[in-house]
């Protein structure tokens, strides 16, 4: 960890008193704020801060090394302002996490697009069905799709995350092509062991609804959901970014095309704002910059929406 600035991160704990305070005035999360402290107090074998519910004090030890840091920090200034503030070309390793699905179908192209660009910068791309902890598993940077963002965090928004209701042909000349929302409950829906679970949130004409669905497969990841739904098991609801090919080639048939799924936001995720690493700078730039716009590139692309010819439902509905 970066030691002037766990002493700069000492210097504002013991200056405003308050984690929660230096973390504001330094603009990153609290979380990161401890990391520092304990990451500083490893390094000197020593306790430099009393901790209680309301607020922190020095300890003996920490007294003694607030002084030093202080002229540490004024020395690295003066340093700083002889070499000049000129820019340089990233360099280093960030450790990058995202599911696995945008990984495999978005974020690995535009990594290596952007060490083509900045050579000089290793990325470990951690790709994981779950939410990763970024203080404990030491994570730079998490690219997450979701509308429930941890505000301990720094989060910018990268682009929208639109989803379909699909299927393969296969499944639709078995069981027939659901018209309106309620079908849905007597054809089998493939759905996601988390997020939205057995219930499809939907959108058509400015108003909102939820509707319970039954299935006989679900899984954690929506690679397994893509290949299932692409095998004919059922309607699945599935992220634009990862079946806009199948769409486009008729693999998977889109239903219910009048009824959009509840969109997510796709946010690059972050301990703190200020004193980044020049590559993590650099890397969310990048990609703020390829997926940006009010429609992300792999929606500007024309997708299939499937034939408009109607197939007959077991229960004798038209399809």
């Amino acid at each position: 960890m970066d030691r002037l600035m766990a002493m700069r991160v000492f210097v504002e704990v013991a200056d405003s008193g308050s984690l929660t305070r230096a973390a504001e005035r330094l603009e990153m999360s609290r979380a990161m704020v401890s990391r520092y402290i304990t990451s500083l107090e490893t390094w000197l074998g020593a306790r430099l801060l009393h901790r209680t519910t309301r607020r922190v004090s020095l300890s003996d030890a920490g007294g003694e090394a607030l002084p030093r840091c202080r002229q540490m920090l004024e020395m690295a200034e003066e340093i700083h302002a002889m070499a000049g503030t000129r820019s340089h070309e990233p360099v280093g390793k960030l450790r990058i996490a995202t599911s696995i699905s945008f990984a495999e179908a978005q974020l690995t192209a535009a990594v290596v697009d952007f060490q083509f660009k900045h050579p000089g910068v290793e990325i470990d791309l951690f790709a994981v069905d779950r939410a990763v902890n970024l203080v404990e598993e030491r994570v730079d940077l998490a690219v997450r799709i979701t509308n429930a963002l941890d505000d301990s965090f720094v989060a910018r928004k990268l682009a929208v995350c639109r989803s379909v209701l699909c299927a393969s042909p296969r499944f639709l000349k078995l069981h027939g092509r659901p018209i309106r929302p309620g079908d849905l409950k007597s054809l089998n829906c493939i759905t996601h062991a988390f997020g939205s679970g057995a219930q499809y949130r939907l959108r058509s004409k400015g108003e909102a609804m939820t509707l319970a669905v039954r299935g006989s497969l679900f899984s954690n990841e929506t690679a397994v959901l893509r290949q299932a739904a692409l095998a004919g098991a059922g309607i699945a609801l599935l992220p634009t970014y990862y079946v806009v090919e199948d769409l486009q080639r008729n693999a998977l048939v889109r239903v219910l095309a009048d009824h959009e799924p509840e969109p997510l936001g796709i946010h690059a995720v972050y301990l703190s704002r200020q004193h980044q690493p020049q590559a993590l700078k650099r890397l969310v730039e990048f990609l703020a910059e390829r997926f940006a716009g009010d429609v992300a590139p792999w929606d500007r692309r024309p997708s299939v929406v499937g034939s408009d010819r109607r197939v007959r439902l077991p229960s004798g509905r038209a399809g």
